[in-house]
């Protein structure tokens, strides 16, 4: 169904495109007229932006509950836990400033001179206050919480629930599965929601050329290129970082991994290259009590490419519509960003339901993720393989602070004994806690 969405995908864009250019050809003289179509062009999309809204809250939730659930309470898993996490939080304050720096300096949006639906078009600069802010985050009402699509409210609830089930143990197993049972339905959802995407960038692509002509695709040209750019250059701090650590082995790291980048690079998926990553990371020497928990956890809290394109596609669709934003503006969402991410799972193009709630914090003009539909896919690309290669390394990284990283095995030589990957990444923290304890009763 992948291969046959990214062709729909495709097919609808250059649809999307000749509708779009002879309805400007047309109609393109009386302005007036010409946006009465692109709206109902933009229906298409609109529509699709409300899906997204619809997942917002279900899937932060479930994803976030269950992968603090799944850590554990030994010393062992919460010494590889907190490492982790904060490699994690590093990395993506790392990610996440590149991809600001970057946006501004190239500023791909600016002259496009987009037109907000809404009667406001600025940012409420008054709702930014920082005591106001930190007092929006802690939720009067969970229900409230998830039904107005308040992102920080609901992540403050998660943890407390996350926690909360850690703690009493084995009572909590009845709600864990259910819990697990939640995100397998929010994904498979979400992949119900994605399929209305060839619509969405058939309608926005056709709204954007009906108005503005062929010369706004431009624009996308220069956007995918100086992301990519900007991706370059977060791969070679990664490779950097990980060659602190590692040293040679950081070229070895990278030759093991290279199916899997490409497993996910081509599908935009990160869950299609999960299977080979842990069979590649278990023939460079990293024990299975390690990347069956660590790598899973990277999975919602490592997203390193979808960071980057966080504030990258913010930044620019306040510049494609006009929207000066002061830098300290721009800092509060970086933070906002930082912990609104953390409970999305790498599905394709769940970067958009980040973006698109960020927005929605801010003020800014949601309906400009529909804008930037058309191309997220081959940005999607990028920052999927980014994900992939961060997860890579922070697991490799760990491994070698605990002591526990072992000799490869030689790549050209089939594996003899291939991990089974069939299970669930949330069971992958389980059974490592169940290891463990059996390991201490044994000492």
């Amino acid at each position: 169904m992948r291969n046959r969405l990214t062709a729909f995908i495709l097919i609808g864009m250059v649809l999307g495109v000749l509708t779009g250019f002879v309805a400007n050809q047309m109609i393109g003289g009386d302005a007036t007229l010409a946006k009465d179509v692109a709206g109902y062009f933009h229906l298409l999309a609109d529509i699709f932006l409300h899906l997204i809204k619809m997942i917002i809250a279900p899937l932060v939730f479930s994803t976030l509950v269950a992968g603090i659930a799944h850590m554990g309470d030994s010393a062992a898993l919460g010494r590889i836990g907190g490492r982790a996490l904060a490699w994690f939080i590093i990395a993506s304050l790392i990610s996440l400033t590149l991809g600001l720096i970057f946006v501004n300096f190239f500023e791909p949006g600016a002259g496009l001179n987009l037109v907000r639906s809404g009667a406001d078009s600025g940012v409420s600069t008054e709702g930014l206050n920082f005591r106001d802010f930190i007092l929006h985050v802690f939720p009067t009402s969970m229900i409230g919480a998830m039904a107005d699509n308040q992102i920080l409210q609901i992540v403050v609830f998660s943890l407390f629930v996350g926690v909360a089930l850690t703690a009493i143990g084995d009572k909590g197993k009845p709600i864990i599965t259910v819990i697990e049972s939640m995100v397998e339905l929010m994904l498979q959802v979400t992949g119900y929601v994605m399929r209305v995407a060839p619509f969405a960038v058939f309608g926005a692509l056709a709204s954007s050329v009906t108005v503005q002509g062929l010369g706004v695709l431009k624009t996308y040209g220069a956007l995918v290129g100086e992301f990519y750019i900007a991706l370059f250059c977060l791969w070679l701090l990664l490779f950097g970082a990980g060659a602190i650590f590692l040293g040679k082995r950081m070229v070895k790291l990278i030759r093991y991994v290279r199916e899997p980048l490409l497993i996910a690079f081509s599908t935009a998926s990160s869950e299609a290259a999960y299977p080979k990553m842990l069979e590649q990371l278990d023939r460079f020497g990293i024990p299975r009590r390690i990347y069956s928990f660590v790598l899973p956890l990277g999975y919602s809290f490592n997203l390193d490419g979808s960071m980057m394109y966080s504030t990258f596609a913010t930044i620019f669709i306040a510049q494609a519509y006009g929207i000066d934003l002061p830098i300290a503006t721009q800092i509060t969402i970086l933070l906002v960003l930082m912990v609104t991410s953390k409970g999305i799972a790498a599905v394709p193009r769940a970067s958009l339901v980040v973006v698109a709630a960020t927005l929605g914090q801010f003020d800014l003009p949601v309906e400009g993720v529909a804008f930037i539909l058309a191309v997220d896919h081959f940005m999607d690309m990028g920052r999927t393989a980014t994900n992939v290669l961060g997860n890579a390394i922070a697991t490799s990284v760990i491994t070698k602070w605990e002591g526990m990283l072992e000799v490869e095995e030689d790549i050209d030589v089939p594996h003899p004994k291939a991990p089974s990957h069939t299970a669930a990444h949330g069971r992958a923290g389980l059974e490592l806690a169940s290891d463990m304890v059996d390991e201490n009763r044994k000492g």
